[in-house]
């Protein structure tokens, strides 16, 4: 059932993707029907008896879900049409991975259900950072279409032009990156405690940990910048795409390269 649902919420965002801008109550209400189906399909799917299921194509689906309803948020109060056109595509695509890569059951019995909160906050982190990341790669696209507005503009273009100004969007990039940024640390300081717990040492320094503490060095260095030096515009947009990328690849890319490459299970 929930295979259904997953093929099902990738052909509507889809769809959502390719309708045009000016149909906004329409893309709301089939941006909604999607993260609903993809939502039950994650329920579904994550849940086991006694257990949740873990594995890169479950974490990144969930978070492009979350991602989705913080694309719809947003939506309701700014112009964000160009942020719909990199995010819709990137949700179907991580709708159809769980039923190809189902990954791994991580039993929680005798867990303590603290740690459970732990797996939830750093899906929230991931999540969060990862909206950020779709938001910079448009101010990045947005500020290249100011170069060439004589230009036909396309069909991103036209949703470029519809967006609120760079500075409204550097407030609302930065508005996230903290949210984010908290979510990590906590995600960080929670990692610590339960490494402890299961395997009796502070922190493991495997590839993981070593990934998301340097993903949460370069996004404090990223805001203590931006306190003290005013950092914006592409120094912004660097340390962000850096720091995303440095955290896809303590979990997702991690994950990916144990699953798939090299069929391995939980580690």
């Amino acid at each position: 059932m929930q295979t259904i649902l997953f093929y099902s919420a990738a052909l509507i965002y889809a769809a959502c993707a390719l309708m045009p801008t000016r149909q906004r109550n329409g893309i709301s209400g089939v941006t909604l029907a999607a993260w609903l189906v993809h939502g039950a399909a994650l329920g579904m799917d994550m849940g086991g008896p006694g257990g949740v299921r873990v594995g890169f194509a479950i974490m990144l689906s969930a978070a492009l879900w979350l991602s989705v309803a913080a694309y719809w948020l947003e939506n309701r109060n700014f112009a964000l049409d160009g942020l719909r056109r990199l995010v819709m595509p990137c949700a179907a695509f991580a709708a159809v991975l769980p039923p190809l890569f189902p990954g791994s059951m991580l039993q929680m019995q005798g867990q303590s259900a603290a740690f459970g909160w732990h797996i939830v906050v750093a899906v929230l982190a991931y999540s969060t950072l990862t909206i950020a990341a779709f938001h910079a790669i448009l101010m990045a696209l947005q500020e290249s279409r100011l170069h060439t507005r004589n230009a036909k503009p396309g069909f991103l273009g036209a949703a470029l032009d519809q967006l609120p100004a760079l500075l409204t969007m550097e407030k609302l990039l930065f508005r996230l990156i903290w949210i984010g940024f908290v979510l990590l640390s906590l995600t960080v300081l929670s990692g610590i405690v339960f490494s402890e717990q299961l395997f009796g040492k502070a922190l493991r320094w495997d590839h993981k940990s070593v990934f998301a503490v340097i993903s949460w060095i370069l996004f404090a260095a990223l805001l203590v910048g931006r306190s003290w030096r005013g950092w914006r515009g592409k120094t912004a947009l660097r340390f962000t795409l850096a720091g995303f990328a440095t955290l896809a690849l303590a979990y997702v890319g991690s994950r990916f390269v144990l699953e798939v490459v090299l069929h391995r299970g939980l580690a």
